[in-house]
């Protein structure tokens, strides 16, 4: 209930930012103002992440994060610093397909990538926010991260959850965290990781 009272509030009060932002995407970046990509969920289970795009459409062969920082607009990078462009998002959280708190949802051929107790991560559904984001966000180490996913799900609690939002306000506000220190985005999940 919590979620859905949010995601309708949310959904109100960000109109008129998201109609500013989808417009301007729209004259610098051309057609095509939401980003959709299939993420895991619940159970493993892929659902298509809504944001707003922030990169200019890969050019032949340079489809992958290794090209992230040639597609990134100026424009891109600010909405992303600010958090901006997962307002979409709020659609996502208002269908049940996301929560509040939780794990961030990761893209679908990461699966077979995790480890061990990784997969505890698919015991809780994924989150706007979550544990990782409020303690380095994409500035940890894809280990670092993941354990703080583990921890969450290992020790999450309505008090916890509360404590996690309330952190997530300063991160927001002062743009911590949002691109790995030596990439635009963050690095790949590396294969064969065993």
């Amino acid at each position: 209930m919590v979620d859905i009272v949010v995601a309708v509030v949310g959904l109100i009060v960000s109109l008129p930012v998201v109609i500013v932002a989808a417009i301007a995407i729209r004259s610098s970046m051309g057609p095509g103002v939401l980003y959709r990509q299939q993420r895991l969920g619940l159970g493993g289970h892929p659902f298509d992440v809504l944001k707003l795009r922030t990169m200019r459409a890969p050019a032949l062969g340079q489809d992958g994060v290794q090209f992230d920082a040639q597609r990134v607009t100026r424009l891109g990078l600010w909405l992303r610093a600010t958090s901006i462009d997962e307002l979409p998002s709020l659609v996502n959280l208002l269908s049940g397909q996301l929560t509040l708190v939780g794990p961030r949802p990761l893209p679908v051929h990461y699966f077979p990538r995790f480890i061990g107790d990784e997969y505890q991560r698919f015991e809780v559904k994924p989150g706007i926010t979550g544990l990782a984001q409020v303690n380095g966000r994409n500035e940890l180490d894809w280990p670092a991260k993941l354990a703080f996913d583990v921890q969450y799900v290992r020790t999450r609690s309505l008090l916890g959850d509360l404590g996690i939002l309330v952190r997530t306000v300063p991160a927001v506000l002062g743009r911590s965290g949002v691109s790995h220190p030596d990439a635009v985005t963050m690095h790949e999940l590396p294969p064969n990781r065993a």
